[in-house]
């Protein structure tokens, strides 16, 4: 658990006394941006539209599967979209860099990997954004740019801003850093175009559904198996990500019975990580998996998880885009074929509960422990992001009772 994970989620001792040091770096953020408002400091624009997907927080929200999303969605639509990122983690010696689906994540980062595997779309990376965007359109015929974080990269000029909360974690303590997880006051929720409940959302957010129901075999990528499949044994859990309890109640959710392996995000994986005195099964997230697979010994898997949004979600977004591409004079395809069969709402599974009284909806987001409310208080509007911060649900998680040694498999 990190010192965030411990003091940041709740109102205690440490954050009270870390509080005065919030507040100078909430101002310290506050006045940054507005010097970019005000043109004090010099931002750049690029002649395609160029939508962010960020997040307030430190740590993970559920950004990358909501531009993988997002990628098929444009794609969809009749755009050509490409991705930049910052490529965190990355230890390349020349920046940009273009990332293709065998990229070394040493190099270029994850979750860029990961996107360039699951999307198959231009992306390039690099600390300076504006560099990668220029990069990224000068290389290939993109006509749209998705920017993989960097929310607070004023520097990159910005169409559309989409922020990804937790449904479930919300805004923490709603301190900044240190005393709590932002990166920016709540207040900033407020000016971004639209905001995402990852897990569940409240009023004037739209839901988004995380599912992952499958384990991939990390030998065989044809070699798959439902969750369902290791419930006769226990498996180990190996997480490297933002929250790996998230990842570890998605597998408690398909009643698997586990030993839990946390690894802080963007974990540098070694052969070591994955070996174990039981012999059994390993399920890994899809962004550990990227750097595991030269490696990782036999009985590994990992579990890809797919973003569902809100069709209300999906039709807005394509109007303020198509808003923006007009005044930029960039034109899309108009393809015969009809819009995709997801078009459902992201609905949850039966024990579930949506209320649709403009309060609070909550959708399975294939991580139990995301099933009740995100906050006590019901009927919270876009406007409670700036008021006091929610309350901290318990972050204790209990075990399952079933467990795996063995899988159903497909080919």
């Amino acid at each position: 658990m990190t010192f965030l994970d411990r003091y940041g989620y709740s109102l205690n001792g440490v954050a009270v006394l870390l509080w005065p040091l919030s507040l100078l770096f909430g101002l310290a953020a506050r006045a940054r941006r507005l010097l970019y408002q005000h043109g004090l400091r010099r931002s750049e624009a690029v002649p395609v539209p160029l939508i962010v997907v960020g997040n307030i927080t430190v740590g993970g929200a559920g950004k990358t599967p909501l531009v993988a999303c997002l990628v098929e969605l444009l794609r969809e639509a009749g755009y050509q979209p490409g991705v930049i990122s910052r490529g965190y983690g990355g230890q390349s010696a020349r920046w940009p860099r273009q990332v293709m689906a065998d990229s070394d994540p040493r190099e270029v980062g994850d979750e860029p990997v990961l996107l360039a595997r699951r999307c198959r779309c231009p992306i390039v990376v690099g600390p300076d954004r504006v560099a990668a965007a220029r990069t990224l359109l000068d290389t290939y015929g993109c006509n749209v740019i998705l920017s993989d974080d960097g929310l607070q990269h004023y520097r990159l000029r910005r169409d559309l801003e989409i922020a990804v909360v937790d449904g479930f974690r919300r805004l923490g303590n709603g301190a900044c850093l240190p005393a709590g997880p932002l990166r920016e006051p709540p207040s900033r929720l407020r000016e971004v175009d639209f905001v995402v409940g990852n897990g569940a959302a409240r009023g004037g957010e739209y839901l988004m559904c995380l599912r992952g129901e499958t384990a991939i075999n990390l030998a065989d990528p044809c070699v798959s198996a439902t969750l369902t499949g290791f419930r006769h044994g226990t498996v180990h859990a190996v997480a490297g990500i933002g929250d790996p309890g998230r990842f570890f109640d998605q597998l408690r959710h398909a009643r698997l019975r586990i030993v839990e392996h946390p690894f802080p995000d963007h974990h540098v994986f070694r052969p070591e990580d994955l070996h174990f005195p039981q012999d059994l099964p390993v399920l890994m997230t899809e962004k550990d998996a990227v750097k595991c697979r030269a490696f990782a010994p036999e009985g590994c898997w990992y579990v890809p998880v797919d973003a569902r949004l809100e069709p209300a979600f999906e039709e807005d977004l394509l109007k303020r885009l198509a808003s923006v591409a007009m005044a930029k004079g960039i034109r899309r395809e108009h393809s015969g074929a009809s819009r995709r069969a997801r078009r459902s709402p992201p609905a949850p599974p039966i024990g579930d509960e949506v209320k649709h009284d403009g309060q609070e909806t909550v959708g399975y987001s294939g991580v139990p422990g995301q099933q009740g409310p995100a906050d006590p208080r019901q009927g919270a509007t876009r406007a409670d992001l700036q008021g006091k911060p929610a309350g901290l649900s318990d972050s204790r998680r209990h075990s399952g009772d079933a467990g795996s040694r063995g899988a159903n498999v497909e080919r």
